[in-house]
């Protein structure tokens, strides 16, 4: 218990001063649909669609946000944020790709950083953040990495986003 709790405050730390420019670049992007006549899309892939769900169903929800629908027309004054595992999720990259050559903004969160080989995810997105988690960060018994917390990490970097976004659409000071 000792090591978990050191390494998931050492993971959130480095995630934490890893992202603060990407923090408020995000929320900055989000913001410009909701000031706007867009929507805050989220897109979430494998796990991390429960971020999505927690951003839609949570004591205090992202305001104005809207599930990713396969299909869903997607117009210029929209915004979207990706959520995958990794940059190297097909599904997220199909979506990016898209998103890209419809030049519509868009954000990813996924574990690779942005400047990992063949990031195409990072490439393409307008801000992008990374968790961190690529392997496991405690080792077992027979030497392998075990817990990978993926969705530990985003749902940390999604609170810190909310919370610039708030203070940027609905503080009124």
């Amino acid at each position: 218990m000792k090591m978990l709790t050191t390494q998931m405050g050492g993971l959130v730390q480095r995630a934490g001063s890893n992202n603060e420019e990407a923090v408020e670049e995000t929320a900055r992007l989000l913001a410009q649909a909701t000031i706007g006549e867009g929507r805050v899309i989220f897109a979430g892939f494998g796990e991390m669609k429960a971020v999505v769900v927690n951003a839609l169903s949570a004591a205090e929800p992202f305001k104005g946000a809207v599930q990713y629908e396969e299909g869903m027309v997607i117009h210029s004054a929209d915004r979207v944020w990706l959520f995958a595992r990794s940059s190297a999720d097909e599904d997220a990259y199909e979506l990016a790709a898209k998103l890209a050559e419809q030049f519509i903004p868009f954000a990813v969160m996924a574990g690779e950083k942005a400047d990992a080989d063949g990031n195409e995810l990072a490439e393409l997105a307008y801000t992008y953040m990374a968790t961190g988690v690529t392997k496991g960060i405690l080792p077992n018994d027979v030497g392998e990495r075990i817990v990978q917390p993926h969705l530990f990490v985003a749902l940390f970097l999604y609170e810190a986003v909310k919370i610039a976004y708030d203070e940027m659409v609905f503080d009124e000071d």
